[in-house]
């Protein structure tokens, strides 16, 4: 049923009440108590939330093989899947068997693996395809099948009355066979609400396990996503679950505030691959729910099994891992700025919300540039084990920064700047403030080193 008036009027009340009492308790909580307290964390107050209550639906082995440079063998489609496996996704989802003769062998041989994660396969919602995946081994089938006007008018060219109709003879068809089964509009965000509302409505009454709510073409914002799967939730009671394509950059937004509002399953593709440019990429949003609810989603998954499966994915599809990518991009734990630096050396926390290490990977602290501090030069001379004052570190990292308005320092550059510093003080040869003299030490170094 959709709320009624004397619903929502409940719910505000509820808030109001929720307000007040929040004030109350802010005005007797201690300063230390204060000061742990986030405002901006997750309000799991919020009954509908599931954002520490969630599933991922792996779609590389779906989604993924629509990007334009996917083109996944049987022996790259068993490793993917079983790296996802091992990662914990909750499901993996695979082609239409019916897409190919090739497409319904690989879909066998992945069901025969003994996988944990439930192997599920996306068609059309068609009694032909669907008799063809509930023969392949499958744990449960995806049912597709567009709603929008333009895809009623300008793809499959039918009606709501016979989609209805043909949804109800597919779902019943494989609800028969003791396998899940999901019904999912396409263009759901195009699609008219009343539509959308009603089929859901109808499915959900004959018992299908998921319905699916699809960004298919990236128009959606946070707060239309919000929107519209807290008035489904209101209208169903199974899982949903949301496929957000990225057109717009929004596509981890959406799943986030999905799952605020009600959602149970979120869609992803590895690197994020997929049709045009793709969906709500596996790390980002990993890494997402991790900055809301780090225990529980250590608890989930093998966070350091992510970047092995990144790097199989972007080698299988010949592309590389982009730079700013979320946890796994080659800057994710590179800290630059002086100031940054010197936090990040006293508590990482001060600039970081993802742990490497929870990622099996580890933080960097660049030095060799214009913008670097002391405070990260001088843990570079410990790490180095070198005995220097903070007198003596700060005249050094003079020269590194003058060095660096020329070029770029390697860390090597760095290191052989700090052992010629060091060696000159030990010699005696050198003394704070004395620049020139640091110069002929290096320039003496380098001679040594060519010769």
């Amino acid at each position: 049923m959709c709320p009624t008036a004397e619903t929502v009027t409940g719910e505000m009340v509820g808030i109001e009440n929720t307000i007040t009492n929040g004030n109350a308790s802010q005005a007797t909580r201690t300063p230390a108590d204060r000061q742990k307290h986030n405002p901006y964390a997750p309000r799991y107050s919020d009954f509908l939330s599931n954002i520490s209550n969630f599933k991922i639906i792996e779609s590389t082995l779906r989604e993924g093989e629509q990007f334009a440079n996917a083109f996944f063998d049987t022996e790259t489609k068993i490793a993917i899947a079983k790296a996802l496996d091992a990662f914990g996704v909750e499901y993996i989802e695979l082609t239409s068997p019916a897409a190919s003769e090739q497409s319904r062998a690989d879909c066998e041989a992945i069901c025969k693996l003994g996988l944990k994660a439930k192997i599920l396969t996306h068609i059309r919602c068609h009694m032909d395809d669907a008799r063809i995946a509930v023969e392949t081994g499958v744990d449960g089938v995806d049912v597709v099948i567009g709603t929008s006007s333009f895809l009623r008018e300008f793809s499959h060219g039918k009606d709501m009355t016979y989609i209805t109709k043909t949804a109800i003879e597919v779902i019943n068809f494989v609800k028969s066979k003791g396998i899940e089964v999901r019904f999912s509009s396409e263009d759901s965000f195009r699609s008219d609400l009343v539509d959308l509302l009603s089929i859901y409505q109808t499915v959900d009454k004959i018992g299908v396990n998921r319905v699916g709510v699809a960004d298919t073409v990236g128009c959606a914002n946070p707060r239309q996503v919000y929107d519209l799967v807290r008035t489904l939730r209101g209208v169903v009671g199974c899982d949903i679950e949301i496929h957000l394509h990225n057109d717009t950059g929004c596509a981890v937004a959406n799943a986030y505030t999905a799952l605020e509002a009600g959602a149970t399953h979120i869609d992803t593709s590895v690197l994020g691959i997929g049709e045009r440019v793709g969906i709500t990429p596996l790390g980002a949003l990993v890494a997402c729910l991790y900055a809301a609810d780090p225990d529980y989603v250590k608890s989930k998954y093998n966070l350091p099994m992510l970047r092995e499966i990144e790097n199989l994915v972007a080698s299988a599809v010949e592309v590389s891992i982009p730079f700013h990518n979320p946890v796994t991009g080659y800057c994710a734990f590179t800290h630059k700025a002086g100031i940054h630096a010197k936090a990040i050396l006293n508590n990482p926390s001060t600039y970081e919300i993802l742990k490497p290490e929870d990622f099996g990977l580890t933080r960097y602290v660049s030095i060799g540039h214009r913008l670097t501090g002391w405070n990260a030069v001088k843990s570079r001379v410990e790490q180095l084990k070198l005995e220097l004052t903070d007198d003596q570190i700060k005249d050094a990292t003079a020269k590194i920064k003058e060095l660096a308005d020329v070029r770029t320092q390697s860390m090597e550059d760095v290191d052989t700047v700090l052992r010629v510093y060091h060696s000159g003080i030990v010699s005696g040869k050198l003394n704070v403030g004395e620049p020139h003299v640091l110069d002929q030490l290096l320039e003496a170094h380098r001679a040594d080193k060519s010769s």
